[in-house]
């Protein structure tokens, strides 16, 4: 029998439709090993949203240490890494992500010596498919494909295509087999959660997708993936009222770019800086404890350093829970990859001056959390014999004990740091850390 193994960069699509990938090979007689070095073939399902390096490094790193393995290349493949990774090997198949379902031929040829290059677009349902989940608590259920906007750093219109959404019925299926199988977490992702069935009339129906989600009568939590700030609004105050359903964790990824109208506008985002501080104060007027995570660039090429400060005082002004803090980076094909950049030094500045005021802040604020007490679900094996449980908000908790994924523990939080809280389930746990 032969084996496969993967390796995954990117998102938690990226993430599930390895699931789904490694579902299909397994009912097509592969056997699916956990370690390179136990396989016949590698498939490296990529991400080049933030650039071409980290996929070409992956590949390369593998074609080094396995010369004489097969290797597929699968995921989010632009034109332009194409080349680049046929250089480091011309025997690379390619399957990109509208025709992942055919991996099971394209690693059958490829081990029979015969290259594929399946890269065109479609459109299919990525729900209701085979799989095999990373982790066996979490069942990741994505909701639709593409982007309905084309904004000029991102490469993501590019890979994905124009937006399509999948129905409700089939996600609400696809949720259940999940829960039916012993997920107590379902993540509901997609490129643009809030887009949700725009492009089938214009009207968003991320708010009813969730309602219809939460009826299946089993006890799990959801979270929600990034939103656009400008998909949001329009549906705001009924997200609101889902969003106040015990099942749902309280936590709100919506990326704002920067703290600055006239960068955004050269981002094509479609929102303002007040948009998006609108939307972060109406969900904490109704949900105060609500985690905020948000994302920020800096760095875009031609901002001054009083739009960096922008972002410096929105920053100050929404104290974000979580901010991910990306250093702009040349996507080719893209609108911005044509504008004049900014030296590597000053992005590198600017990143570290945000990230200090982020983690000063996210240390205050989680500590706040410092005697609470309640219940985390276990859903990550953490490092030095620990668990991760989260919280209602989603907040990390580290513990540790004799715990297992999926456990739904009661805990004390004793400490805190920038990035998690730290509990234990009884005064055993002082001094572990």
């Amino acid at each position: 029998m032969p084996t496969v193994h993967f390796k995954t960069q990117g998102c938690s699509s990226n993430l599930r439709e390895s699931e789904i990938m490694m579902g299909l090979l397994d009912n097509s007689g592969f056997d699916v090993v956990n370690d390179e070095i136990d396989s016949d073939i590698n498939v490296v399902n990529i991400c080049t949203v933030k650039g071409d390096r980290t996929a070409l490094s992956q590949i390369n790193k593998l074609q080094k240490q396995f010369p004489e393995k097969k290797l597929v290349v699968a995921g989010c493949i632009t034109e332009s890494i194409v080349p680049k990774i046929k250089k480091l090997d011309k025997n690379i198949s390619f399957v990109n992500t509208h025709n992942f379902g055919k991996i099971s031929a394209v690693v059958e040829n490829s081990l029979n010596g015969t290259v594929l290059e399946l890269l065109d677009k479609k459109y299919e349902r990525k729900v209701n498919l085979p799989s095999i989940r990373k982790n066996p608590v979490i069942g990741i259920v994505p909701i639709l494909n593409g982007c309905n906007y084309f904004c000029t750093f991102c490469s993501t219109k590019l890979v994905k295509g124009k937006l399509f959404s999948y129905p409700m019925d089939a996600i609400r299926q696809d949720t259940k087999e999940h829960l039916k199988s012993g997920c107590k977490e379902i993540w509901i992702t997609s490129n643009d959660t809030g887009a949700y069935m725009v492009e089938q009339g214009g009207k968003q129906k991320l708010a009813e997708l969730l309602a219809q989600v939460l009826s299946i009568p089993l006890e799990f939590k959801i979270r929600v993936g990034m939103m656009n700030p400008a998909n949001t609004i329009t549906i705001m105050d009924d997200l609101i009222k889902v969003y106040k359903h015990h099942k749902m964790f309280k936590f709100l990824h919506i990326p704002v770019q920067s703290g600055n109208d006239e960068i955004l506008k050269m981002m094509n985002r479609k929102y303002s800086v007040e948009d998006f501080i609108r939307v972060v104060e109406s969900f904490r007027k109704e949900i105060p404890e609500i985690t905020i995570s948000t994302d920020i660039i800096v760095g875009f090429p031609s901002e001054t350093e009083q739009q960096f400060e922008d972002s410096l005082n929105l920053i100050e002004k929404i104290k974000p829970d979580v901010l991910n803090i990306s250093r702009y980076s040349v996507r080719e094909g893209t609108i911005a990859a044509k504008m004049k950049q900014m030296p590597s030094s000053k992005l590198k500045d600017r990143s570290r001056i945000i990230t200090r005021l982020h983690r000063e802040q996210a240390l205050v604020a989680n500590k706040k959390w410092i005697g609470w007490q309640g219940k985390v679900l276990v859903d990550e094996k953490g490092k030095n014999d620990s668990w991760i449980g989260r919280n209602y908000c989603y907040k990390p908790v580290v513990v540790k004990g004799e715990f297992k994924l999926g456990d739904e523990i009661n805990v004390r939080i004793y400490d805190a740091t920038s990035f998690d809280l730290r509990g234990g389930t009884s005064n055993a746990y002082f001094g572990f850390f």
